[in-house]
Order: structure tokens, then sequence, then C-alpha cells
């Protein structure tokens, strides 16, 4: 959402000065569980000295800075343990930081202007993270343990039915849309629903939703572009 200069990212380019040109950057690096201090590294001396797949960073990197992602066939089973990892921590951000933010603002606007528009809202993103809680518990007990056991091809036995019983199409058949209610609540807090004497308020609600989005957005794209092909893929080869 920072992004201030559209910039092709290569490996030789040094992670300071991309920082500088898009903060938002700095939350892929923590997808990647990656240190904020890069000194006058490169981003492939960052990626080889953290056993990161460059390919795979470089890639999801041109995406935050409003690039289209390559296609999936420049990817391979290879890049799979990385990708997962940055999926999985995604999660934790948007669960334990992003989510709990967002509702916090929607609480405090509700106690500053007890109206049931405002109620309606504190009601709807209630539901709406309760929605969101499920479908991250649902990727991370049972589709992403199901993804690392493909990838390792470890016998089936050691947990059960789980590689029987699950699938890819399960996967992309549970996998919802949780990015279009947001839209919903930007249409709401920009449109229809009054609020007094608390424009900061709306704002960081409006501008942390926008935030969520444009992650969501790069997150879910990565799913159904990269990883469910891959995952299909990695089924029929074994």
């Amino acid at each position: 959402m920072y992004q201030t200069n559209r910039k092709y990212i290569t490996p030789e380019m040094r992670m300071s000065d991309l920082i500088f040109d898009n903060p938002s950057i700095l939350l892929l690096m923590e997808h990647f569980g990656l240190d904020f201090i890069v000194h006058e590294k490169t981003v492939l001396q960052l990626c080889e000295q953290n056993n990161i797949n460059a390919k795979v960073f470089i890639s999801f990197a041109n995406m935050y800075n409003g690039f289209n992602l390559a296609e999936v066939e420049d990817f391979s089973k290879t890049d799979l343990t990385d990708i997962i990892l940055y999926l999985k921590n995604s999660h934790n951000y948007y669960e334990n930081e992003k989510y709990p933010e967002i509702r916090h603002y929607i609480q405090e606007l509700y106690l500053k202007n007890n109206s049931p528009e405002i109620k309606l809202i504190d009601k709807f993103f209630d539901e709406y993270f309760e929605e969101v809680k499920e479908h991250l518990s649902y990727e991370n007990r049972i589709a992403f343990p199901y993804f690392n056991e493909l990838l390792h091809n470890e016998d089936s036995e050691k947990n059960g039915k789980q590689k029987h019983d699950f699938s890819v199409k399960d996967y992309s058949e549970h996998h919802t849309d949780i990015e279009s209610k947001l839209n919903d609540l930007k249409e709401l807090l920009l449109k229809h629903v009054p609020v007094q004497n608390d424009r900061m308020l709306r704002r960081k609600i409006i501008v942390s939703l926008f935030e969520l989005e444009y992650d969501l957005n790069i997150h879910s794209t990565i799913e159904e572009t990269i990883l469910m092909p891959l995952i299909g893929k990695l089924e029929k080869s074994l």
C-alpha cells in the first residue's frame, strides 16, 4: 500500500533501497522470517544468508511492487517449502495483528459513537473475523501439513488416513474469498455510516482495511496461481 516507486526487483539490487522505495517490503520480509537489519546486502545475498529461495522471494517482492506474478511454470516442487513458510507466517500476521487491530478501532469507534450503524459494523466484523479464523485454522491444521507430507513423500501411515482423505481438490473447494467483505466495510465507512468528530478513527480503520486487503490479495494469488497447481502436479507424480 505504501508503494511509491514501481521498480522491478532483480537479485543484485540492495534491500535497503527497495525498502525505502516501498516500505511494504518489510511485511514481505516478515512473512519470510527475515531480520530488518539488511546493511548493504543485495537481495540475493540476503536470501542466500538466510536459506531463502531467491526466485520465490523476488517473485513475491515484485508483486508487492505492483507487478503480476510469474507463470506457475516458473515454479517447481523445490520452491514449495518457502512458499508454505510465507503463507503460514502471513496467517500469523492476519490473525494476531491486523484483524485484532481493525477490531479494536471499530470497538473504539462504537464507544464514541453509540449508534445502530456502528453497532452493525461491529457485529459484521466480529462475524467476519470468526469466518477468517476458521479459514486460517483449516489451512494450518489440515492443508499445510498435508502439503508438507506430500513434499517430503512421508509414509502415509504416520498421519493415519490424512493423505488419502484429503487432496488439493478439497482445498480448492474450501478456499473462500476472505477479501471481498473488506470492500463492503470500506464502502460503508466511506459512503454511508455517519461518524461524529472521529475522522482520525475512521481514517485508521479505512487505512488498515486497505493494508489488509492489499496483503490478502497477494496471499490469495499465490495460493491459487502457484500453490494449488504445484500441489496438483505433486499429487499426480506420487
